[in-house]
C-alpha cells in the first residue's frame, strides 16, 4: 500500500490532495481494515457511493480525515451527513435545496461538490441547470459551502474513447468558466481517476480520486502500456497488488478412473486420481467461470479445478502433490514460493474487470493487514 501510493504521488506531484476511494467495501479489501492502512500510508481524504459507506468510515478513520459521498444519499440521511461534516456530490437542484433547508435548521454548513454533466451521461448537473445551483450558492453562503466542483470521465481508460474523454475535458474548462464568472470559487476542482491521475498529467487538478491503482491493479493495459511509454521502459512494476486471498483444504478425496466429481456430469476423471475440497464457492466470490479452468496453489504448485464450482465448495486435482493434506493452505490470489495467481489470472477467464472480480467478495470474509 505504501510502494502504490508513493508511485501516485510521484506521477501526481506534490500538490493535488490524494482521495482514496473506498467504495463497495473498499474494492473488496474491506473498509474497516483498509481505511487505517491507507491513513498509515499519509492518506486522509476518503471518497464513498453511499452514506452507509460513509458510517462505516467514519467509524474507523481518524478525526482529521475528509469523507466524501459520490453517489447516493437519502434525504433522511442528510442530516447525519451534514452533523458529521461529511461532503458529498449534487448533481440535481432538489437536493441542493434540500442540503440547504437542512443546514439552515442545523446552523451547520452543508458541503457540496458540484458534479457536472460533461458527456458520460451518467449523474451529473446538467448545463441547463448550472446557473440555478450558482445562484442558490451563492445566495446561501451562511448555509452551503462549495467545496469542489467536478465531473467524471466516460472510460478515460481507453485509448478508443479518447475522442469522448476530449470533449468532457472542453465542457468541463467552459463549465469553470461560468462558475467563475458567477463570482464563485470552489476550494477544489477534481476530475481524475486512477487512469486518468496515471497517464494525462493535464487532468490533475486540485484532488484525485484514486481507487484502482492504490490496490496495486493497472486501470487497464492501455494505461500501463501509456505508462511504459512516458519511462522509456519495456516493463515495469511499481505496483503492487495489497490482496492476498487464501483458504484451507477442507477434506481430501480419492477418485476412480472413469468416476464424476461434483454435480453432474461436468468432469470425469481420466485416470485415477486425488482430489482436495475447498470450502468456498460463488457465494463467497470465487467465479463459476473458473469451473473446469481456474487453478489454485497448494505447497507451491498448481491444482486444478476440477468440476463446478458449487455455492460454498469446490475441488481441485492434488494428484500430484502427495503430500497436501487437511488444513494446508490454499492460495488463491497471491504468491506461494515461486508460484503466483494474480487477479489478472481470473478475469482473463472470466471476462470480468479486475475491479469486478475484487469488489465482489463478501464482507463476511475476515480481512486482516499484515506486513
Amino acid at each position: 500500500m505504501k510502494q502504490n501510493t508513493n508511485f501516485i504521488r510521484k506521477k501526481i506531484g506534490d500538490k493535488a490532495i490524494i482521495s482514496s476511494v473506498v467504495k463497495a467495501n473498499a474494492f473488496g479489501h474491506g473498509i474497516e481494515t483498509f481505511v487505517p492502512m491507507a491513513e498509515k500510508a499519509g492518506i486522509h481524504h476518503f471518497s464513498v457511493a453511499s452514506s452507509f459507506e460513509a458510517r462505516e468510515v467514519s467509524q474507523v478513520c481518524s478525526a482529521d480525515s475528509t469523507i466524501m459521498i459520490m453517489g447516493i444519499l437519502y434525504d433522511e440521511d442528510l442530516e447525519w451527513v451534514i452533523k458529521h461534516k461529511i461532503e458529498f456530490f449534487v448533481f440535481d437542484i432538489p437536493r441542493l435545496k434540500k442540503a440547504r433547508e437542512i443546514a439552515e435548521k442545523l446552523g451547520i454548513k452543508a458541503r457540496i461538490h458540484l458534479e457536472v454533466e460533461t458527456g458520460g451521461n451518467r449523474t451529473g448537473l446538467e448545463r441547463s441547470s448550472l446557473k440555478d445551483a450558482l445562484t442558490l450558492l451563492k445566495n446561501n453562503r451562511k448555509h452551503l459551502q462549495f467545496e469542489g466542483f467536478c465531473t467524471h470521465y466516460a472510460g478515460i481508460e481507453s485509448l478508443s474513447n479518447q475522442f469522448r474523454i476530449v470533449q468532457q475535458q472542453q465542457t468541463f474548462n467552459e463549465l469553470a468558466k461560468v462558475v467563475e464568472k458567477a463570482g464563485l470559487t470552489p476550494k477544489l476542482y477534481h476530475t481524475a481517476c486512477s487512469a486518468a491521475a496515471l497517464a494525462f498529467p493535464d487532468t490533475v487538478m486540485d484532488l484525485v480520486r484514486i481507487g484502482t491503482a492504490q490496490y496495486g491493479m493497472w486501470p487497464s493495459p492501455d494505461i500501463y502500456n501509456l505508462h511504459l511509454q512516458q519511462t522509456g521502459k519495456s516493463k515495469d512494476a511499481p505496483l503492487k497488488r495489497v490482496l492476498t486471498w487464501k483458504t484451507n483444504i477442507m477434506h481430501t478425496k480419492e477418485v476412480e478412473k472413469g468416476d464424476y466429481v461434483g454435480y453432474g456430469t461436468n468432469y470425469q476423471s481420466k485416470t485415477k486420481m486425488r482430489i482436495a475440497v475447498l470450502p468456498l464457492g460463488y457465494s463467497n466470490g470465487y467465479p463459476r467461470a473458473l469451473s473446469n479452468k481456474g487453478v489454485v496453489l497448494i505447497r507451491g504448485k498448481k491444482a486444478p479445478v476440477v468440476g463446478l464450482i458449487n455455492m460454498n465448495v469446490f475441488m481441485v486435482d492434488i494428484s500430484h502433490i502427495p503430500e497436501a493434506n487437511v488444513g494446508d493452505e490454499v492460495v488463491l490470489i497471491g504468491r506461494m514460493m515461486k508460484q503466483v495467481i494474480g487477479i489478472r489470472s481470473f478475469t482473463e477467464v472470466t471476462n470480468a474487470i479486475n475491479n469486478e472480480l475484487v469488489s465482489r467478495l463478501p464482507a463476511a470474509i475476515p480481512r486482516y493487514a499484515v506486513k
